[in-house]
């Protein structure tokens, strides 16, 4: 029996997952957008490590944990709510 097999269908475990995962990925993303060159303007990395939550969220509901799934789409939207005021930002500092 697997580890995710065993884990309590639940929104809250689900919360959790949605956001620890993006939040390593988006770490490592942010980290090499400051320190390689090339990646300096890549902000769409940052989209990607959320995108990962739309494969995690198709997984949960395949295996019937629905309640995880629902709680990865929650904070989904949280991510990309925090991505659109990243844009905004930086569209306001090169404005000025």
């Amino acid at each position: 029996m697997s580890l995710i097999s065993k884990l309590k269908n639940s929104v809250w475990i689900g919360l959790i997952i949605g956001f620890v995962i993006p939040f390593v990925l988006v770490s490592v993303a942010w980290y090499l957008m400051h320190h390689v060159k090339a990646l300096k303007e890549a902000d769409l990395l940052l989209i990607g490590c959320v995108a990962v939550n739309a494969f995690l969220m198709n997984y949960f509901f395949k295996i019937n944990k629905e309640y995880i799934g629902r709680g990865i789409l929650a904070v989904t939207f949280l991510w990309a709510f925090a991505f659109f005021i990243y844009k905004l930002m930086q569209e306001i500092n090169v404005a000025s």
